[in-house]
């Protein structure tokens, strides 16, 4: 592809991609820094649940662990997000690439004996409404 968008998803619009780089962790998939981030792909359609979310104290994520057929099949990974109480969602989705560091997060949370859910920040940006997985927060 000679002037195409490198490892853009041609699933979702330009300003829907989402972000999140494997060079912002270790070789372990622990990230690197604290201020380490991914923002969710394919949230355009969920505006209306995003913004219903930010309303809420503390928002978090509600994914379920790969199984190995999802690995095998390399499916995609929704998110769904926890806010008071509640489930909201699919919000989004984490970009291609990406699963593998949210799935050890997740391991890595259920091993400290913590709840198995990310913490969220709501982003508002120039295309709409944003969910950034707080992956930092995970170490």
């Amino acid at each position: 592809m000679l002037f195409g968008r490198k490892g853009a998803d041609p699933e979702f619009p330009r300003g829907d991609q989402g972000s999140g780089s494997l060079d912002d962790y270790k070789f372990d998939l622990m990230p690197a820094k604290r201020d380490t981030v991914i923002r969710l792909a394919g949230s355009d359609p969920a505006q209306d649940a995003i913004a219903q979310a930010m309303e809420g104290e503390r928002i978090e994520t509600a994914i379920p662990r790969r199984t190995p057929e999802d690995e095998r099949t390399d499916a995609e990974m929704p998110v769904r997000l926890f806010v008071d109480g509640r489930i909201l969602g699919p919000v989004g989705r984490v970009p291609r690439g990406l699963e593998a560091v949210v799935n050890e997060a997740l391991a890595r949370l259920e091993i400290a004996g913590r709840k198995p859910r990310i913490p969220v920040e709501v982003v508002r940006t120039k295309h709409g409404l944003r969910v950034d997985l707080q992956m930092g927060e995970t170490r």
